[in-house]
């Protein structure tokens, strides 16, 4: 593995996202001096944050992620500054993980549990798909198992890095076929092909052209579960800065990086400005680890790998946030669980809407999130806080969508769309909402008005995914979604500790897999 050379007592970590305050606290543990520096006022980065106060009281919105998996990621990052996720995080197993809702108006609870998932599937689907569901769940162990420590939590210097045993075994089990067809092999019903691979979004494809590795993330939320840190996801945050600003690190929020001051091939000290603006400074430094977005990071190095056809982006996301009245006691829109994807009758032909056409999709998917069914506190009493999300095509596939013009009638038509579904009361007005498009995402700086980077395409996965060492740079380092391993929580938190091993070398107890890390206090 290739490293950064040369002196490495001070890093500076550019971003105090999940990525960046992975990355410092690794660097921490293995006995470097860490700055941070960024440019909100608060840590997160894209697991943001907005309090909205009405005549009830006040909401704590998740502007970023909602879902969270493989905890045991966070006990690594903390365990590097000896603590562990139950010193700083209250976390909940959510069971089910998600409901998931049809247009013929069935529905399947996906519980960790395989039992309880089987019985859902069996009274829904029958004893068959009840059968390749047992297949499937133990396919997805296998590829979990074969891909996570060599493949997604591995710095790779080239293509070569790929050979060995496991690359043999990933083939054997399909990992280059597609993924809608493999799961298709295993579950005939396609409401079940869905549960099973809609995940393949979360990385920018498609599920009927996603690469059969990526079924890991669906092995991540079906198998694995998923959380829900109390007090919102913004703790996570806050759990992991605190954590490094205790372990030592000095972090400066309210700072935007101007520059990189630069002698030879090495970055000597990173320029910063308040982020109204005023006064400048330079921090000195021995290497330098840059968590934004890619297009600004190579701004910075001053220059751009080439990269035959450029990054092809993912998709976005038009997301609603709303404060509602809490359903009535009996009603049938009472929630019931955190999460719910409500499928539309549609299925394949959406995708190439937003993918290839660059269109709002016809009959949407769409993920519902209540995260007061858990936690009451982020909501005021007698009050309901939701969010949805739909998938939409990003900025460079439809530059011509007016999303101040289309966004508030298509916040509106979603909102007729859920009460249609039965997962709104019709009969009620939200008091307010907050709507984030394309444009908005592109306005804090993300490339292609998209939260979800980089597509996850062959040529952009693994050794061929942007790397995290950039030729011509000896001492800077890059880590976030755009880089390896990808976008998601686990795979951002895993690029911080692959960031930090570029300068100090793996630690010990890198492994990933199940009982990596110190325990989660469920």
């Amino acid at each position: 593995m290739r490293r950064v050379t040369g002196p490495t007592d001070h890093v500076v970590v550019v971003g105090a996202g999940l990525a960046g305050l992975s990355a410092a606290l690794h660097l921490l543990g293995a006995g470097r001096r860490v700055t941070v520096v960024e440019r909100a006022s608060a840590p997160g980065g894209r697991a943001g944050r907005l309090d909205v106060t009405d005549a009830h009281g006040t909401y704590r919105l998740d502007t970023g992620p909602t879902v969270l998996t493989m905890p045991e990621l966070l006990d690594s990052a903390l365990a590097a500054v000896g603590e562990t996720t139950a010193d700083r995080l209250d976390l909940v197993r959510l069971d089910p993980a998600y409901r998931a809702e049809f247009a013929d108006g069935s529905a399947i609870a996906v519980h960790t549990d395989a039992a309880a998932t089987e019985h859902e599937i069996r009274e829904t689907c029958g004893p068959g798909s009840a059968a390749g569901y047992r297949r499937l769940r133990r396919w997805l162990t296998d590829l979990y198992r074969a891909e996570m420590d060599s493949f997604i939590g591995a710095n790779m210097d080239s293509p070569l890095s790929l050979l060995g045993p496991d690359l043999a075994r990933l083939a054997a089990l399909g990992g280059f076929g597609r993924l809608g067809r493999r799961i298709a092999r295993f579950l005939p019903d396609e409401r079940l092909q869905r549960i099973f691979s809609f995940q393949a979004l979360y990385a920018g494809v498609a599920p009927q052209d996603a690469l059969g590795a990526y079924g890991v993330i669906a092995y991540m939320d079906t198998i694995a579960g998923v959380w829900f840190p109390r007090g919102g996801m913004r703790e996570l945050g806050d759990a992991l800065a605190g954590a490094a600003a205790d372990a030592g690190a000095e972090i400066h929020y309210d700072r935007t990086v101007t520059g990189l001051v630069r002698s030879g091939d090495r970055v000597t000290a990173v320029r910063h400005a308040a982020a109204d603006g005023g006064d400048g400074a330079e921090i000195p430094c021995d290497a330098v680890v840059l968590t934004p977005e890619l297009p600004a990071v190579y701004d910075l190095l001053g220059r751009t790998p080439r990269r035959p056809g450029g990054v092809r982006w993912s998709p976005s996301a038009v997301v609603v946030h709303a404060g509602m009245p809490a359903p009535r006691p009996g009603a049938a829109t009472v929630p019931e669980h955190h999460h719910t994807i409500s499928f539309g009758a549609a299925w394949s032909g959406t995708f190439r809407e937003i993918v290839d056409d660059g269109r709002l999709m016809s009959d949407p998917s769409l993920l519902v999130t209540r995260p007061g069914v858990t936690d009451p506190g982020v909501q005021p009493g007698g009050r309901e806080l939701m969010s949805v999300l739909a998938p939409c095509p990003n900025t460079e596939v439809a530059p011509g969508i007016d999303w101040d013009r289309v966004g508030p009638a298509y916040a509106e038509e979603l909102f007729g769309v859920l009460a249609e579904r039965g997962l709104v009361d019709p009969g009620v007005e939200p008091s307010w909402t907050r709507r984030w498009t394309p444009q908005d995402w592109a306005a804090e700086g993300m490339a292609a008005g998209t939260p979800f980077s980089a597509s996850h395409t062959l040529a952009q996965t693994g050794p061929f995914r942007p790397r995290n060492l950039v030729r011509g740079t000896a001492n800077a380092v890059l880590a976030g979604c755009g880089t390896t391993p990808g976008v998601g929580i686990p795979p951002v938190l895993i690029s911080g500790r692959l960031a930090a091993e570029r300068i100090t070398g793996p630690g010990p107890g890198t492994r990933i897999g199940p009982g990596a890390g110190a325990r989660t206090r469920h």
